[in-house]
């Protein structure tokens, strides 16, 4: 970047403490359950009240958490893709707010690393592993597919102007740094990072979605937003060329829906062993053990077993895509995370139906709040439909044709 950029950028931080550097994967784990500890603490009320997790999420990006895929040329650790689905899967089981709002965050990294300059990569990994947070204005209503956009950024002399609004931000409301997504005049996509306070944008905190509750996932107005050109990264060359982007950010994904999954398991086998009645005509002193039960706690937790295995297995083959971007690699990989989020997908819609059905009309309650893990579950699982999960499986091994490109595979 130039002299001058750089200046401009710096002028716009954050004054705040450097985050903590993260030594390994080990420690990644570590800190990740230490975290989650905390955070699950007051989860239920969070949601309950829709308070939003501004606190959680600075100890989160001083923890050092948001830095660990940031490469190791740049001073990061970059840990395996299925070390950064399972911190997720453990923030998400947690809270699942607090898991998914990191989602763009490290999509972003993995869109710079594979499309930015090196002088790109070196101010905007060195901001992250700083405990910057960088936070989407992606998503748009009202157009013809989720993948056409409105928002345009257009020339203005040496820099740009980018105007458009943005729908689902998630994340952006406690973002240091708004990415935008805009179509240039050759609508080619690009993403251009704008300090949050930046004349021109606004944040909005209008997010509704019965599940999700506090992502902060609002709308963004962009409004004659002007940007230097060292900081518009051109993502469309991340799809013109096998690339691991969409592998990584649907792996995140899948660990969002992994962590619910979890949770609601844990909640049913309490709520069975502590507050369920048996049924009259069991002639069984307790819930837990009744056979029919039994067997689906058993079933559950092999179907969540079973999703967290292909997601660490898929996670091994994002890796190796990445080391070696060929299309055999990328597209083994692709389909690989595709059938992870499938299967964290049915996970986190059987758990959380199960729940209610094994422990009865009393968990039902409001001021339990146990209808959460349902409407978190229901509400993230429809970001990219499994349905056409399947058919690409499918339709690979039929008739051999390879994934789309794209950030939803």
């Amino acid at each position: 970047m130039t002299t001058a950029s750089l200046q401009r950028i710096e002028q716009g931080d954050k004054p705040s403490a450097d985050a903590h550097r993260i030594a390994s994967e080990r420690k990644a784990l570590e800190t990740a359950k230490r975290l989650a500890d905390e955070f699950a603490k007051d989860a239920a009320e969070r949601d309950r009240e829709r308070r939003l997790p501004y606190q959680e999420l600075e100890v989160l990006a001083q923890s050092g958490l948001l830095a660990i895929t940031v490469p190791k040329e740049f001073g990061g650790i970059d840990v395996s893709a299925a070390t950064l689905a399972e911190v997720t899967a453990i923030l998400s089981e947690a809270d699942p707010s607090i898991g998914q709002i990191p989602q763009n965050h490290f999509y972003i990294l993995e869109a710079l690393r594979v499309d930015g300059t090196h002088a790109q990569q070196a101010l905007f990994f060195g901001r992250a592993l700083l405990g910057d947070r960088f936070g989407n204005a992606l998503s748009e209503k009202g157009t013809k597919t989720v993948a056409h956009y409105n928002t345009r950024i257009v020339p203005d002399g040496s820099r740009y102007r980018i105007s458009g609004r943005k729908f689902y931000s998630t994340g952006v409301l406690f973002a240091d740094w708004v990415v935008i997504f805009a179509n240039d005049p050759q609508d080619h996509i690009t993403m251009s990072f704008v300090p949050r306070d930046t004349p021109g944008l606004t944040l909005v905190d209008d997010w509704a979605g019965f599940g999700q509750r506090t992502t902060g996932s609002g709308t963004t107005v962009i409004t004659d937003v002007i940007v230097d050109a060292d900081a518009v990264v051109q993502h469309h060359k991340g799809f013109d060329r096998p690339s691991t982007i969409g592998s990584v950010g649907q792996i995140i994904h899948a660990g969002v829906d992994l962590g619910i999954a979890r949770a609601a398991l844990r909640e049913t086998i309490n709520f069975v062993r502590t507050k369920s009645r048996p049924w009259m005509d069991s002639g069984l002193e307790r819930a837990s053990e009744d056979p029919h039960t039994i067997a689906r706690v058993g079933d559950l937790s092999i179907r969540i077993d079973a999703a967290a295995a292909l997601l660490a297995h898929s996670g091994n083959l994002v890796d190796r895509a990445k080391a070696d971007p060929s299309d055999e690699n990328v597209i083994a990989a692709s389909l690989a995370v595709a059938g992870a989020k499938v299967l964290t997908t049915e996970a986190a819609l059987q758990a959380t139906n199960v729940l209610f059905e094994l422990a009865g009309t009393s968990s039902t309650q409001v001021d339990l709040n146990l209808d959460r893990h349902w409407r978190n579950a229901r509400t993230h699982t429809l970001h990219d439909p499994v349905r056409w999960k399947y058919h690409v499986v499918g339709n690979y091994l039929l008739n051999d044709v390879a994934p789309p490109r794209h950030g939803a595979l």
